[in-house]
């Protein structure tokens, strides 16, 4: 099968790979009919990737059919239309079960697209393992635009709303306006802000938050947001980013007691947290990383009824043969580009 694969910093090509086969009984196949590049990809586009290996396939958002199921599996049959969460676990513990998937006691929590070990979704089929626990099905009415976004750009900006614990009436600030942060803006709105106040470089971003009736933050955010506030700050800081800077900014625009969630990656391993300042002004900090087995019964349920659209982020539909192409869109932020979605049968 076509697959995108790793060949050094900047360096993806569409290569012919073996095709995938269920690695044990409770293993599934999934034909990929859309699968989108993430932020966390360009880390490895880049060169600042997750393991040193070379040539393995990339990506970790997926949606398609499946068409192979191991005898184990009981909750997935060949033909169903399903959704490739980008978080994997066990299936089994009581972590899992429950939709956490990073906390797996089985150890088996991970990432598809990161190294060799678990090839990632930009390709024609994937491989699932624990298939009863790490797929889920796409219900009536939910697009596979939306599928896509609900495979990890959505949970993850859902999970950094709730870990602020972002509560009616609450003024919100979101860090970085690409497709978590667009989320982000959509998931604080749900969960009833009165202000979301949308933070970007990129003018285009901006206008998108703008659109979706944020207010957009022009110049300098640490002067703009405290005007903004009569002073105050932000009583909530959704920063969807993850670079020192903006991780930086989130906590400087943060009004007193407020808190701040940071779910974009980091990869910095000496980043000068300005504790004086946390302590001084009481914020509270949560950090983490999403497992969307967890945080998609909402979401889905959301979008069946309407409230979320997530598909509103995906901006362009490439083939996965311009997947090259593609991820250097993404990556110029060019164009208004939000979310990339690659189609495997082009």
């Amino acid at each position: 099968m076509r697959a995108l694969t790793y060949h050094g910093p900047f360096d993806v090509r569409v290569t012919d790979v073996a095709d995938p086969a269920p690695f044990d009984a409770e293993a599934a196949v999934v034909a990929v009919r859309a699968c989108g590049i993430c932020g966390s990809d360009l880390h490895i586009y880049e060169g600042h990737g997750f393991s040193p290996d070379l040539g393995f396939c990339v990506g970790h958002e997926a949606v398609g059919e499946v068409v192979e199921v191991g005898a184990a599996v009981t909750r997935f049959r060949v033909g169903d239309s399903v959704l490739v969460p980008g978080s994997v676990g066990c299936a089994t513990c009581g972590p899992c079960r429950a939709g956490y998937v990073l906390g797996c006691e089985r150890n088996r929590s991970g990432c598809y697209g990161l190294g060799a070990m678990l090839p990632g979704s930009q390709a024609q089929a994937v491989a699932v393992p624990s298939a009863d626990g790490n797929l889920v099905a796409i219900p009536d009415g939910v697009s596979d635009d939306a599928a896509l976004v609900l495979t990890d750009n959505a949970p993850t900006a859902w999970y950094g709303a709730r870990r602020a614990r972002s509560e009616p009436g609450d003024v919100v600030a979101v860090v970085g306006l690409g497709p978590v942060g667009i989320m982000s803006v959509l998931s604080a709105q749900i969960m009833g802000a009165a202000r979301v106040l949308a933070i970007d470089l990129v003018p285009e971003r901006r206008a998108a938050a703008a659109a979706l009736g944020a207010e957009p933050v022009e110049g300098d955010p640490k002067v703009a947001v405290r005007e903004m506030t009569g002073g105050r700050g932000a009583g909530v800081v959704l920063e969807a980013v993850g670079a020192d800077a903006t991780i930086d900014l989130a906590m400087k625009i943060a009004a007193r007691g407020a808190r701040v969630s940071v779910v974009g990656v980091n990869q910095s391993a000496n980043f000068a947290m300005h504790m004086a300042l946390a302590q001084f002004n009481e914020l509270e900090f949560a950090i983490g990383l999403c497992s969307v087995q967890r945080e998609l019964p909402a979401l889905l349920a959301l979008t069946q009824s309407g409230r979320l659209q997530p598909e509103v982020v995906v901006t362009h539909h490439l083939p996965l043969s311009d997947g090259a192409e593609a991820y250097e869109l993404f990556r110029s932020r060019a164009g208004g580009v939000g979310k990339v979605g690659l189609d495997p049968s082009r």
